[in-house]
């Protein structure tokens, strides 16, 4: 029998992040092969990913380069960059200020929230802040009472530089308010406000004529004019109907991002082809916010990628006047990743990719070509407090968790009796990685009470769990595997013989395959599977990619708690999953 784990010898925190070579033992049953593979880091990821070349993936060519002879500082790049951050950034809005490119992107639920990413070639990405720690501390919002703001939260913010200033726009789903923030600077501090109304989807425009508008809807797109503080609507200002996807079976019109480009007004818009789900990109102009406006779609195209379609964003231009757009694509449970398209224009209007496609080789330029970006995930040794590739489930609570970076622990308390791991307060997540990715931890449960279960998962509405719990003063390792139609399957519990336990959680998203796989292991030895592969899920009931958490929570009573420490996370390409000899236990896999 053939268990997969990925990577059985991780790199320890240290070494995670740099270049350079390991020794990779793979075994197969009974057969041990040494192969000395060499492995590059990626700067984006932060991690390791192999240098194996790959017969169908388009995701590692990154390597061809010119050099630009106007401009001995840049380097212009023509390669293959989708998708560019493999990991879940849906909706996002993206502008450039001097030399820097900003991109912020939907965080519903998790916080702090509304992150906004930096680049200089519009293909690496790096975390430069959050906008807010939380939002308006509601008792959904801090998972009290069984409440919760699942699938809800803050959705795509429209993100604009106008006058020195940032602003980012979004509404919350479970407050049905509209935010506006903001800040001098990107890094902050962001000052919030909220404008009279609610907003979907919207888009902020600043006209050259000093008025303020504000695109929106969902089927029928409006523009109002705000005010001159942005607080409300302007009395007797424009408001009118602009588009119409009225009666579209599947999706229509949203999304909305508003434009002034050479006295010309640009609307560009998400919606499905009518005969079947197929995200599309649709974009409309007009030369007056008072006339008609005249479009079409611009792109409907799923990069033969299993027929999801690319659709959704924001353009920007370059220093030297190209334009880009940065959508996102459906990649099921890991999520909706962005991507990048040239675009041309014709006769005022945009031309996305080519010949109606995102082409496989898109040529980028850096402006700053010897940056190097800090990674959006990866390890954490929790002694250097909790980084921000880190988001707790909803409202953190500070009186219940624990960070000690002298110990290099992340300890979380148990708030209230949970009947599952989804209202488990303190859970800590990081995005997972397309195509395949895993993680570790060690999870010291000494301080556990009657009932307690502490572990790692794959958080989502479908989640897989691997934990120990506490059952008449013994400690069990489990699985809670909760399906598609809401039942949750727990395995019978292994009763282990000490309190510190490493979990292993693996998942491959590859061809939204969207599988789960959970091991433990006891004093270092070898990875045990337990439990059945998982099928994850995308669905609406969250509406965000499949995450690694670190949870506890209380069943019976509470005042347990658990100590989480070396948390390792792994970004593996499909091609370098080793098949390591494992020990059939209990519900292996086969």
């Amino acid at each position: 029998m053939l268990i997969p784990v990925s990577l059985c010898n991780p790199a320890t925190s240290d070494e995670w992040y740099g270049t350079g070579q390991i020794s990779v033992i793979i075994f197969y049953c009974e057969i041990v092969i040494l192969s000395i593979v060499k492995w590059d880091r990626e700067e984006q990821g932060g991690v390791e990913k192999s240098s194996l070349k790959r017969s169908k993936s388009k995701i590692v060519k990154r390597n061809r380069t010119k050099k630009n002879s106007k401009d001995k500082n840049r380097k212009e790049q023509i390669m293959n960059v989708n998708p560019i951050t493999r990991l879940d950034y849906p909706d996002p809005d993206v502008i450039r200020v001097g030399d820097t490119y900003y991109m912020v992107s939907t965080t519903m639920h998790f916080m702090p929230g509304c992150e906004i990413l930096q680049s200089f070639d519009l293909m690496h990405w790096e975390h430069v802040t959050y906008v807010y720690e939380t939002l308006d501390h509601t008792d959904s919002q801090q998972l009290r009472n069984g409440q919760n703001i699942y699938g809800q939260g803050m959705w795509a913010a429209s993100l604009r530089y106008h006058e020195d200033r940032f602003y980012v726009c979004f509404v919350a789903n479970d407050t049905h308010k509209t935010y506006l923030y903001t800040s001098e600077k990107v890094s902050g501090p962001w000052k919030k406000q909220l404008i009279e109304g609610f907003y979907h989807d919207c888009s902020l425009l600043f006209d050259e004529d000093g008025r303020n508008y504000i695109v929106y809807g969902n089927d029928e797109i409006w523009i109002t004019e705000l005010n001159e503080n942005l607080t409300a609507p302007k009395k007797d200002g424009l408001h009118r109907l602009l588009i119409s996807d009225h009666r579209n079976p599947k999706l229509g019109y949203e999304g909305s991002h508003i434009y002034k480009i050479d006295g010309y007004y640009y609307i560009f818009l998400i919606h499905s082809m009518r005969d079947r789900w197929m995200r599309t990109e649709a974009c409309f102009y007009s030369d007056s916010l008072e006339g008609e406006f005249t479009g079409a779609d611009v792109l409907c195209d799923d990069r033969g990628y299993c027929g999801q379609g690319v659709a959704q964003g924001g353009i920007v231009d370059t220093p030297d006047g190209k334009w880009y757009a940065v959508l996102f694509q459906d990649f099921g449970a890991v999520g909706r990743i962005p991507v990048l398209i040239p675009v041309t224009w014709t006769d005022h209007f945009p031309v996305f990719g080519q010949n109606g496609h995102v082409p496989e080789e898109i040529e980028v330029c850096s402006t700053r070509p010897d940056y190097t970006y800090q990674p959006l995930v990866g390890s954490d040794d929790f002694h250097n407090g909790l980084l921000p590739r880190w988001q707790f489930n909803h409202d953190p609570d500070p009186l219940y968790y624990c960070l000690d970076p002298l110990q290099g622990t992340y300890t979380i308390t148990t708030r209230e009796v949970c009947t599952e791991l989804t209202q488990a307060v303190n859970t800590i997540t990081q995005r997972m990685s397309y195509p395949s990715c895993a993680a570790e931890v060690t999870v010291d449960a000494s301080e556990l009470k009657e009932g307690d279960i502490a572990g790692l998962c794959a958080l989502q509405g479908c989640y897989a769990a691997v934990g120990i719990t506490k059952r008449q003063g013994k400690y069990e390792v489990l699985m809670l595997d909760k399906r598609e139609d809401g039942i949750l399957n727990v395995t019978d519990g292994i009763v282990v013989g000490s309190h510190q336990i490493d979990f292993r959680l693996e998942a491959d998203f590859c061809n939204m395959k969207d599988e789960a796989r959970c091991y433990y292991r006891v004093n270092k030895g070898d990875w045990l599977p337990i439990g059945t592969v998982h099928k994850l899920y995308f669905k609406l009931d969250h509406f965000t990619g499949c995450r690694f958490g670190l949870f506890c929570y209380a069943a019976e009573e509470t005042g347990g708690s658990a100590c989480f420490r070396e948390f390792l996370y792994h970004d593996v390409d499909e091609t370098t999953i080793i098949n390591c000899c494992c020990k059939e236990k209990g519900n292996a896999y086969e």
